[in-house]
């Protein structure tokens, strides 16, 4: 489509302030040309890997955290190869109940459904905030497509906003959840430290666990599936992400030059390696590009992927391939950067390949 055409229809929608969510409620049958992704983008890989090879992403058992040494040195190990074969796997027995997530899931539901008035005081597209509402990071930025979900974001971490400002159908749950991220998140960087063969604190002391931003995605029932994304391919700009999903699925990963299905284990967590951690771990570990399908389903779809970084926020800290990992027959991949300026190429519309390919020497 004509990119006039494109930036004012992506202006009209954007000053409804009620998102895909408000164009389903309006009863459409036939989705926005803005949302309309190009069919070859669609069919660029092949759907799915060959019957014989079945690929499904790792699950790792965490033991609820408390494992004697062999225990331990197994899940290293399956960690550390699901990081750099997969860049995906999805953990059980993380500490966090089932009680817990469920509440998470029903709160983002109840933000995304409730009174668009009550919604529309949260939405905003200036991504220094630290609660905001809005559809579509880049709607004003590309002429990309659009994609078909609504998002709540909120910085959680080092400094959580105040309960009143948070959502009052989810702030709860959300302070609740936050806290338990973090424990879980400290753990996992305990365990992808020891998988580079680096000491279990190594990459805490880095500062890569300290921060972290939520969002509580709403991907509702698409009239048209098959013409549009729920979310585009992407890497993350995290150092991991952890991903808390509904049994509706959608999530695909690329392995092995095809999409494979990110199917919902029941009280799971899905992890994947963000650029950052790919970054300092100078390729060993991978941030595997991944996308959502749209949902076709009759329900909406809810996801909480939660990025362990400090996204937009401000950061002077530099990052760079970890010294004791580098060596003759390894040298450094990467330049040094701080993370403001990793976020600002990646959110470069300029860029035509995913923002670590600008930081490689």
């Amino acid at each position: 489509m004509e990119s006039s055409d494109r930036s004012s229809q992506a202006k009209a929608f954007d000053e409804t302030k009620t998102g895909v969510k408000g164009l389903v409620a309006s009863g459409i049958k036939e989705i926005p040309a803005m949302f309309h992704t190009p069919p070859d983008t669609l069919t660029s890989l092949k759907q799915t890997a060959p019957p014989s090879q079945q690929l499904t992403i790792p699950t790792v058992d965490l033991k609820g955290g408390s494992m004697d040494l062999i225990s331990r040195r197994s899940v290293v190990e399956k960690i550390g190869d699901a990081a750099e074969r997969w860049g995906f796997f999805q953990v059980v027995n993380h500490g966090i109940s089932v009680e817990v997530m469920e509440r998470m899931k029903e709160g983002i539901r109840r933000f995304h459904e409730q009174d668009p008035e009550v919604k529309k005081r949260f939405y905003s597209r200036d991504h220094t905030r630290d609660v905001l509402y809005y559809s579509n990071i880049d709607l004003h930025t590309c002429n990309k497509a659009a994609n078909w979900r609504d998002t709540l974001a909120c910085y959680m971490a080092p400094d959580p906003p105040k309960l009143q400002d948070l959502p009052a159908v989810c702030g709860e749950i959300m302070m609740e959840y936050s806290k338990q991220l973090m424990t879980l998140g400290e753990f996992l960087f305990e365990l992808l430290s020891e998988a580079l063969g680096l000491n279990p604190n190594h990459l805490k002391d880095m500062g890569c666990a300290k921060s972290h931003i939520m969002f509580g995605q709403y991907y509702p029932p698409c009239p048209q599936p098959d013409l549009t994304l729920g979310i585009s391919k992407h890497t993350d700009f995290s150092f991991i992400t952890i991903l808390l999903q509904d049994n509706i699925g959608g999530l695909q990963v690329i392995h092995d030059q095809c999409w494979v299905d990110v199917s919902p284990v029941p009280g799971a967590l899905v992890i994947n390696i963000g650029d950052l951690l790919q970054l300092i771990s100078n390729d060993k570990f991978i941030s595997a590009e991944h996308r959502v399908i749209a949902n076709g389903s009759s329900e909406p779809r809810i996801s909480m992927p939660c990025f362990v970084s400090t996204f937009m926020k401000p950061n002077p800290r530099i990052y760079g391939p970890i010294k004791e990992l580098l060596s003759e027959q390894n040298p450094a991949k990467y330049r040094d950067l701080t993370i403001t300026e990793f976020s600002n190429t990646f959110r470069s519309q300029t860029i035509s390949h995913p923002a670590l390919h600008h930081f490689r020497i």
